[in-house]
């Protein structure tokens, strides 16, 4: 949630200095942070990874997965860099509003300077996750959050005897919080309870051997995490033909349901971390029970919170706008969130369960296909109305709500599956197939 406000601070902080800041920021933002997940689920193998190895106490062994897990964040922040800088050509060729991009193009350059720094960032939370130490996430976010709002009040509008840089400052203050996150981490994983692990008592060139089961665990993963934020993010853009009022109804519905996904999300981060563990120590039972918590509680949320969508509906879309059009059809949206949550929170908690496993590569393909093979046709058939009346923005929502109710189903499955194969499980983790090698 802390992680997530920083991007709303950018958002309403820079509408509040003029609409064509907003505009450029809301346009950088939508590159910046899906480029930025594609890595950062890369690299989130590390905590599966570190997690099974925590619980069979292979501790000497994780100070080296850390060190490559570096050299993969250096090049995936180097990679995000280079993009970011030479994004310009793409929304020339979108014929997006020059005045827009005037803002957007310098936005993503100042935050690039920050994402080297920051990939390492996640690299060493994972390490701290994996190890089932996650307070310190929750402190460095909130910490980040909590500079980065006036951070942004004094870079937009030139305060200090600062420069006034309108929509670029929240850029610039993106970036200097990224290089604060690594140096307060940093500080976390450097006591003494991280020293079993060795990470820092040797210096290691990146080893292919290495880097080769982290890419295998996390390139389906970042994949996965791609497939479905894509989708949600060409959604937005379809949906702008068909005016602002719709594309503002359709974020403020998106808005209320990614408040509501955030603590099931939650979850399935810890079941990784949970499972991991568990698996590692040779416990396959325990990761069943775990699974079975972690599957029951995210039930609950998810049914608590549509429910308390469907009752406060019409007040919670007063808090984001007064215009009646747009309150309207908000209002008509968050009837779609109701029967949406359940799926996309359990869908969510699914994939983290099957993390914990090493269980990455059949989800990326059930992801690929609920989201782009079911959903998307669904959405061009129904939302334009190629077999009969356009539906627009209803016909949309239809799309989604089939594909993630076809992910959550196809991934519940998978589960079942694969909590109660033991080979299979065996097979998928490395720490537990080589402990079996060395009885």
């Amino acid at each position: 949630m802390a992680q997530m406000g920083m991007g709303v601070a950018d958002t309403v902080m820079a509408g509040r200095y003029g609409s064509e800041d907003l505009a450029g920021v809301a346009l950088g933002s939508s590159i910046l942070w899906p480029t930025l997940i594609l890595f950062m689920g890369v690299i989130q193998a590390v905590t599966p990874t570190v997690s099974q190895l925590n619980g069979s106490r292979s501790y000497s062994e994780i100070g080296e997965v850390i060190r490559q897990g570096i050299w993969m964040a250096l090049f995936g922040g180097a990679a995000i860099f280079f993009i970011l800088n030479n994004i310009g050509p793409v929304y020339k060729l979108m014929r997006v509003d020059p005045a827009a991009v005037a803002i957007a193009l310098p936005y993503l350059s100042m935050a690039s300077y920050g994402l080297p720094a920051l990939m390492v960032f996640f690299c060493l939370r994972f390490l701290s996750d994996g190890m089932g130490y996650t307070r310190p996430s929750l402190i460095i976010s909130v910490t980040a959050l909590v500079i980065k709002i006036p951070m942004n009040y004094v870079l937009i509008y030139g305060k200090l005897g600062l420069p006034e840089l309108g929509g670029v400052g929240c850029g610039v203050a993106q970036a200097i919080v990224m290089w604060l996150q690594l140096f307060l981490i940093l500080i976390v994983v450097s006591r003494e309870r991280f020293a079993p692990t060795n990470w820092r008592s040797k210096f290691s060139l990146p080893q292919w051997r290495h880097i080769k089961p982290l890419l295998i665990v996390g390139l389906p993963i970042g994949a996965t995490v791609f497939a479905e934020m894509g989708l949600f993010s060409f959604t937005t853009l379809m949906l702008g033909q068909f005016g602002s009022s719709v594309v503002a109804s359709h974020n403020i519905a998106m808005s209320m349901n990614a408040v509501f996904y955030m603590p099931p999300m939650a979850l399935g981060m810890a079941a990784t971390i949970r499972i991991g563990f568990r698996i590692g120590a040779g416990e396959t039972e325990g990761g069943k029970t775990t699974a079975k918590i972690a599957f029951l509680a995210t039930s609950f949320l998810a049914i608590l919170g549509a429910l308390l969508i469907f009752s406060l509906r019409e007040e919670l879309v007063s808090l984001y706008t007064s215009e009646e059009v747009v309150k309207d059809l908000s209002i008509s949206l968050l009837l779609f969130v109701v029967f949406f949550l359940y799926f996309d929170a359990t869908q969510a908690t699914f994939l983290g369960t099957l993390r914990g496993y090493k269980d990455t590569k059949v989800p990326m393909f059930i992801a690929l296909i609920s989201y782009w093979l079911v959903a998307f046709p669904i959405q061009i058939v129904l939302g334009f109305g190629w077999l009969g009346e356009p539906m627009g923005i209803y016909g949309f929502w239809i799309g989604l709500a089939s594909g993630v109710g076809c992910a959550s189903i196809c991934l519940g499955v998978r589960l079942i599956m694969v909590s109660n194969n033991k080979e299979l499980i065996d097979q998928l983790s490395l720490a537990a197939a080589d402990k079996k090698k060395s009885s």
